[in-house]
């Protein structure tokens, strides 16, 4: 709810405010430029009545008299045609109203105009006020000349009662028409933030969910089809796998505990027969020994395992850096299974560089990498199974070391897997289901390569491909 209320006030506060202060921003603007219109349109009928034909009508008085100037006054006051659209002054040269065409009195009016336009060089000017009776009015006073100068005026009002009732009839419908395109951003604008808090909501509570264990939560996504969809189909498949790594985990515990539990038990036991055993039965108490030793190796090489991942998950995996010969930490490594091959009838084969391959890394980590390499091979093949170690130099500048194995092969679909944490293609088979995890990191860091291919039933290929110093013969 609070990141609804967030959500519609951010668009509230942003959006509908700016377009509340632009749309009245339209409306005034619109508004002014109605007047400015309208206005101007009887400012040019005023002026259209200030013509030289005025001007003319004045100067027919034989003499500049003011009585003649009063008579003449009373004329054209009499044949004025617009007294309905405009009411008419003639002012003498004293600034004295000498006839209106209304026939009230305009003692107590103000006309300043009048001023302005005796001081203009046009002899004209106009001006927008109110009256004394309040009456808001446009007036033009136009001057007329005659022998001795300015003999005074004619002056034309027109009401603006009517132009102002239709800007403010005008005003409204832009007032209106603004309501109602406010109105339909308003709903538009709801029904869009709507259809993004919602499922925002729904999102929320989903991760929820997922954040309290419920890793079988999920986010419908047939009604988004947009960035909103995608984003609820990526939280899907963070929870599958988060799923996927939680049932991973789980079984990686089980293993590793059932790992642990076998040798300890075997040592257990035979430690406890070993008390119980006379001390002359030699042969007794050196199997016993051998087979502590050898359970004790089991534990120590697990448990190694598990520090390494420890290390690599935080990124605290340690590399002593030194120069060594690749082959020679390979036939280490291919010694210590030799002993083996031959308890378990395996056929052990390999083919080594016949010139010294240098390196530069740590050692006992590539060693490791061929050990989990070799252990893996073992494993999962059975007696009178086939394993083949090829070290060739591809190129002066790096050294590929292949295993092939002639075991019961990963399938397809486990095979992108082998290399991630807590993965195991075979439930069946002894082991934690991290050591090629560690071996892909360790040649990773030696600036390797590392591949498998296989095939179920066919065997499994192992490849690791390293950088070395160049070969010179």
């Amino acid at each position: 709810m609070t990141k609804k209320s967030g959500i519609t006030k951010r668009w509230i506060l942003n959006t509908l405010c700016v377009i509340v202060v632009v749309l009245l921003g339209l409306v005034l603007v619109s508004l002014l430029l109605f007047k400015e219109q309208y206005y101007e349109a009887v400012r040019m009928t005023l002026n259209s009545r200030a013509t030289g034909m005025v001007q003319s009508y004045f100067d027919l008085s034989a003499a500049d008299s003011d009585e003649a100037f009063n008579l003449r006054a009373k004329e054209f006051v009499e044949d004025f045609n617009d007294k309905s659209i405009m009411e008419v002054w003639v002012i003498d040269r004293r600034g004295n109203v000498v006839v209106s065409s209304s026939g009230f009195s305009v003692a107590d009016e103000v006309y300043p105009d009048y001023l302005s336009a005796k001081n203009a060089k046009s002899g004209r000017a106009d001006w927008v006020g109110r009256t004394q009776s309040g009456e808001r009015v446009m007036a033009l006073t136009f001057m007329l000349n005659g022998a001795r100068g300015q003999q005074g005026a004619v002056r034309y009002i027109i009401s603006l009662e009517d132009i102002d009732s239709q800007l403010e009839t005008v005003f409204v419908l832009l007032l209106l028409l603004a309501i109602v395109i406010l109105s339909f951003v308003t709903i538009s604008g709801m029904f869009f933030v709507r259809s993004i808090v919602n499922p925002v909501q729904k999102i929320n509570e989903t991760a929820l969910k997922i954040a309290q264990g419920d890793l079988s939560a999920r986010i419908e996504t047939r009604e988004y089809e947009d960035e909103i969809g995608q984003l609820s189909e990526t939280i899907n498949h963070m929870a599958r796998e988060l799923n996927e790594t939680n049932r991973l985990k789980n079984e990686f515990l089980s293993t590793v505990s059932h790992e642990l539990r076998t040798p300890l038990t075997a040592i257990k036991g035979w430690g406890e027969t070993l008390l119980t055993t006379p001390n002359d039965d030699a042969v007794l108490q050196e199997k016993g020994l051998s087979v502590i030793i050898k359970e004790s190796e089991r534990l120590t090489q697990l448990v190694e395992e598990l520090l390494d991942f420890s290390r690599m998950e935080s990124g605290n995996m340690s590399m002593r850096m030194e120069q060594f010969d690749v082959c020679v930490v390979l036939e280490e490594v291919i010694t210590i299974f030799n002993a083996r091959a031959a308890r378990e009838n395996i056929h052990l084969e390999y083919s080594l560089p016949p010139v010294p391959v240098y390196m530069r890394g740590d050692g006992n980590r590539i060693k490791q990498v061929f050990f989990n390499i070799l252990d893996n091979a073992f494993k999962y093949s059975g007696s009178g199974a086939n394993v083949l170690i090829n070290a060739c130099l591809p190129n002066p500048q790096s050294v590929a070391v292949t295993v092939i194995d002639t075991g019961c092969g990963i399938s397809q679909a486990d095979l992108p897997h082998v290399t991630e944490k807590f993965y195991k293609a075979n439930t069946a088979v002894r082991g934690s289901g991290i050591g090629l995890a560690v071996v892909s990191e360790i040649v990773a860091m030696h600036g390797g390569t590392f591949g498998i291919q296989s095939e179920v039933g066919q065997g499994t290929t192992v490849s690791v491909q390293l950088p070395i110093q160049q070969i010179t013969e």
